[in-house]
């Protein structure tokens, strides 16, 4: 059970509760698997968001980039109900670790090619601390179209140094909720953006996604954690998964490669 909620400056608040690790006791029957509990609330309403003339702009570039990802194949679905069309297309070409790799070349894909070497050779290195606050400011201008209202936030960085700034928490996951896949916020989310500022921007990045309330914290300054000791790799599928994904009678989604 999580704790207390704490005060909203508290560092505690800034990272979501994780979802419980999986039992090792004998998995439940096929009937009765069910995946993590998931929020109750209604979905929140996201037309203010959409309608954001910056949002706009961004969001039909995003599509553009998954387009051209998947040979000019667009779909026939409006707005976010195509992202997610496209998404699905994407994890359905190949395997986990191929999904990872093309989602990353597709944000590469969404900046000048010479941008995020430049960006890691100027700032990243140099700079690490007006580059970790420039990126969560960032993400959070730039991508609530894409994960639904954000704020930036207070984390803890390596070293275990609480950082003001650092932090993007993504209160419900609008990716996650409608994808409603475990598989897909792993394989064309977590790992490939994770990667990206990595290898690519020269940050390190930690996202925690909490599967019981679709928070999802994004740590810029923060190594992950080895894949084998990611709580999001050992993840259960949702009720809601397609057979894409699900693997009944089984702890583990069928779509995470560890």
């Amino acid at each position: 059970m999580r704790s207390p909620a704490a005060p909203k400056n508290s560092p505690s608040r800034s990272r979501p509760a994780r979802f419980r690790s999986p039992s090792t006791s004998r998995p439940p029957p096929p009937a009765a698997f069910r995946g993590p509990p998931q929020p109750s609330a209604p979905k929140p309403s996201y037309h203010e968001i959409d309608n954001q003339p910056l949002n706009k702009v961004v969001y039909g570039l995003f599509r553009r980039k998954m387009v051209a990802a998947l040979d000019g194949r667009d779909s026939s679905l409006e707005g976010y109900d195509g992202i997610v069309d496209l998404t699905r297309r994407l994890n359905a070409m190949g395997s986990p670790r191929e999904t990872q790799v093309l989602t990353r070349k597709i944000l590469n894909s969404l900046f000048p090619s010479w941008l995020p070497p430049a960006f890691k050779v100027m700032f990243a290195r140099p700079l690490p601390d007006v580059s970790c606050r420039l990126n969560a400011f960032a993400t959070w201008l730039t991508c609530q179209w894409l994960m639904g209202e954000c704020e930036i936030n207070e984390v803890e960085v390596d070293g275990g140094e609480v950082k003001a700034g650092y932090g993007v928490l993504v209160k419900r996951c609008r990716y996650l909720e409608e994808s409603g896949c475990v598989g897909v916020c792993v394989n064309s989310c977590k790992v490939p953006t994770q990667e990206f500022f990595e290898k690519d921007m020269g940050l390190a990045l930690t996202m925690e996604p909490n599967y019981e309330t679709f928070e999802c914290q994004f740590s810029f300054g923060k190594t992950p954690p080895r894949r084998e000791e990611d709580e999001a790799f050992a993840s259960p599928c949702f009720a809601q998964c397609g057979d894409e994904g699900r693997n009944d009678g089984a702890q583990r989604c069928r779509r995470l490669e560890v």
